[in-house]
């Protein structure tokens, strides 16, 4: 059976399944992806910053798997919920959610599930599988992204300031996860 590098990261102890280790490791993820996330900036026709998020939520559910992964993201979300500072440029708050970027933070929870689920199935093995995993999961992402856009600004718009400009680094960041993420599982294994 195969398995993610969350599994093998632990130490192999009582503790490797249980909810505390998930909590720990899950943290850690959620705070990769807040700090990713202050990597940001702004373009002056889109409400939606450009970031390293979808970067770091995508591998990190590669690595940690669907429970942890998703766990990772929620995590996250709870976070900025709660008021810290963890969204893109250090923003919080409900508003961020329900604002125009709140379906791209949905999509990262939906995205983490799947790519996690996808990682422990393989994904994580291989360049190409990665590559289609890494796709997949940007492909949840802007939909969920868009279509909540949408509702602020028509669906033209939100394709047009919520997806156009960031295909290009999208692309690199696909290519970069795909690229790396075989040769580290294997070599953390």
């Amino acid at each position: 059976m195969l398995t993610t590098i969350g599994k093998l990261a632990v130490p192999r102890m009582n503790l490797v399944n249980t909810w505390k280790t998930d909590l720990v490791v899950a943290a850690l993820g959620s705070l990769f992806i807040a700090l990713s996330a202050q990597i940001a900036f702004r373009i002056a026709f889109s409400p939606v910053p450009i970031t390293a998020q979808t970067l770091a939520v995508l591998t990190t559910a590669m690595l940690l798997g669907r429970r942890r992964g998703t766990m990772s993201v929620g995590m996250y979300l709870i976070e900025g919920l709660a008021g810290l500072p963890v969204f893109a440029g250090g923003g919080a708050g409900a508003s961020w959610l329900l604002g125009p970027t709140g379906g791209y933070l949905a999509g990262f929870l939906l995205a983490a599930f799947f790519v996690g689920a996808l990682a422990e199935r393989g994904a994580d093995h291989q360049h190409g599988k990665a590559l289609l995993t890494l796709t997949f999961g940007h492909v949840i992402i802007y939909l969920t992204g868009a279509v909540w856009l949408s509702l602020f600004t028509g669906l033209n718009a939100a394709l047009l300031s919520g997806v156009v400009p960031f295909l290009a680094g999208d692309v690199c960041k696909i290519l970069l996860g795909a690229l790396s993420l075989p040769p580290l599982v294997a070599r953390l294994k």
